[in-house]
């Protein structure tokens, strides 16, 4: 027996030191009650469609084959009707006579035409129900209008159903509607869609990347960073994006495509190999607080386009819900537990370290109600693909007045944009450069991260140079550092952000340690706690350099510079 444990140590020890040699990409992660992994299986409803023929039909029959699938496996979900849909008697039916009891029914908040006469609104769309922003959303109508729509909903609603939705979705909701729905009506959680330029009209980029997050009572895109200007509804990110790819789909062109879990796309959710590396990331990676995936689909897509999909994901869920390794359950429930755990939004991280295309990426994300951050290992190098700060005082545009385009837009503040400033050839991001002993410049390849939850709020990453310098990034809810720890005393490094010259850039000026900036007319900024900043490039294209104090940068993401 002790001979066996001598030999089971030797293996092990042998495999360990192994894999530190080969630089294998490393995690430690907590998987327990302290942080949860959680499926939302959210189903959105449409009474009609006028892209799909004998859309009525296909689409009730869509639905009902959804309540049997989650009913087979005994899954809580959620359903969430437009009002179309809503006041529809056989839908009604189906809720009442099939419908599980361990799920729930919401709300969709797309506007038809319906609801808004109802409301006693003008109809302006050539269908009865539109895909366009200034018609199907309620950044479209004034905010005297979202309440009477809101209003509408909810009393029919509580008529058919006896008591008031207690989730609503969309791909959007104004900040207005999202308060008046909570004010009134006690909603406890909402969803919107995931970060994406162009796709169906909408441009949603910047913003909390992925769980979830309070929102600013000025722009429900935007978190809040205290708890008096937060509206207290959790929006949890929709369709579970792919955390390398999703990003760059679409790079120079004006809208993106989609890499997600939703169970029709080839590629993607319908792959069972993406959907098993996917689902790797979202339960056995580093998180902090929780990590969290929405499934299901919207009925528009027809059962024909999303069984395969779905016949394929539910044993997965099963499994890992079995295992103890995931949690499903409504979206009123998620809201639930988020606002029992969390007062204002916590710091989450998604951490992809396999890379399904052998292509030799790697990703971590990093999110807080201050700022959001996305390193990218390529087989070429190393970069911060991304880096927006969120300020509660940035005001949407839709706040007090309807959008007129058949789009909307919804930002955070831009210091480094992997996809709006790069070209194909050129990638923008926020480069860790060696400095020569002449001054000459070059980018540090990194290499194997290893990626540590430093406590409940604290994400560590290490990865090293082909010349063995260590470097260390650590992200905090509130600043991040870079730090390194050279092979030789000579070793000089830095910070600098690199863009296309075409790019259109938001900087002012670099002074005191500061960079300033200047987006949407909305001033804002990061100051070096530890390093000092100069400009980099032209008047016209200036860019920024951090350079360290002791080997080390640190980064306020605060926005302290407008507070």
């Amino acid at each position: 027996m002790h001979s066996k444990k001598l030999l089971s140590l030797v293996i092990l020890t042998f495999f360990t030191h192994a894999i530190c040699h080969l630089g294998i990409a490393q995690t430690t992660a907590r998987n327990d009650k302290d942080a949860p992994r959680i499926i939302n299986i959210v189903n959105f409803i449409r009474q009609t469609d006028y892209r799909v023929k004998d859309a009525d039909r296909l689409l009730f029959e869509t639905v009902a084959a959804q309540i049997k699938l989650v009913d087979q496996y005994k899954f809580p979900a959620t359903f969430l009707f437009q009002y179309d849909a809503l006041i529809n008697p056989k839908y009604q039916d189906l809720m009442k006579s099939q419908l599980p009891d361990n799920c729930e029914i919401g709300a969709w908040w797309e506007i038809t035409q319906p609801h808004v006469e109802a409301a006693g609104i003008k109809w302006r769309g050539e269908h009865s129900w539109v895909s366009h922003a200034n018609i199907a959303f309620t950044t479209g109508y004034s905010p005297e209008e979202r309440e009477k729509l809101v209003d509408v909903y909810m009393e029919k609603f509580k008529e058919i159903y006896g008591q008031y939705p207690k989730s609503v979705g969309s791909w959007f909701i104004d900040s207005h509607s999202l308060a008046y729905m909570y004010e009134k009506y006690g909603i406890l959680a909402s969803c919107n869609c995931k970060d994406q330029v162009g796709t169906d009209g909408y441009t949603l980029w910047g913003g909390y990347w992925n769980q979830a997050y309070y929102p600013s009572r000025l722009n429900a895109y935007m978190p809040a960073q205290t708890e008096a200007q937060q509206i207290p509804v959790p929006i949890f990110r929709m369709l579970g994006s792919d955390p390398i790819y999703q990003y760059d789909t679409g790079l120079g062109n004006s809208r993106q495509g989609v890499i997600s879990l939703e169970p029709v796309y080839p590629e993607s959710g319908m792959d069972k190999r993406w959907v098993e590396n996917f689902l790797e990331s979202i339960v056995n990676q580093p998180c902090l607080a929780f990590n969290y995936a929405q499934a299901g689909q919207e009925n528009s897509f027809t059962w024909d386009g999303m069984k395969k999909g779905l016949l394929m994901q539910f044993p997965l869920f099963d499994s890992l819900a079995k295992a103890g390794k995931i949690r499903i359950e409504t979206l009123a429930n998620s809201g639930t537990w988020f606002k029992k755990k969390f007062p204002v939004t916590p710091p989450t991280a998604v951490t992809t370290l396999q890379d399904l295309r052998n292509e030799g990426r790697k990703s971590v994300w990093f999110n807080s109600r201050y700022y959001r951050s996305n390193l990218l290992w390529e087989k070429e190098g190393f970069r911060f693909r991304d880096l927006h700060l969120f300020d509660e005082k940035f005001e949407s545009s839709y706040l007090k007045k309807a959008g007129t385009d058949g789009q909307f837009f919804y930002y955070a503040l831009p210091l480094v944009d992997g996809f709006n400033w790069s070209t194909k050839e050129d990638r923008a991001g926020l480069y860790i450069l060696k400095v020569g002993r002449k001054g000459e410049k070059t980018r540090v390849q990194l290499q194997s991260p290893i990626v540590k939850e430093k406590g409940k709020n604290v994400l560590e990453i290490q990865s090293s140079d082909e010349e063995g310098n260590r470097f260390t990034i650590v992200f905090h809810e509130d600043h991040f550092k870079v730090s390194c720890k050279p092979k030789k005393k000579d070793f000089r490094w830095l910070l600098e952000l690199q863009a296309p010259a075409t790019a259109k850039l938001s900087f002012q000026s670099t002074a005191d340690r500061q960079v300033k900036a200047v987006f949407h007319d909305f001033s804002y900024g990061l100051s070096c706690k530890k390093g000092t900043v100069q400009q980099s490039g032209n008047l016209q294209n200036a860019t920024f350099r951090m350079l360290p104090s002791e080997q080390q940068i640190v980064v306020d993401c605060t926005n302290s510079l407008t507070r």
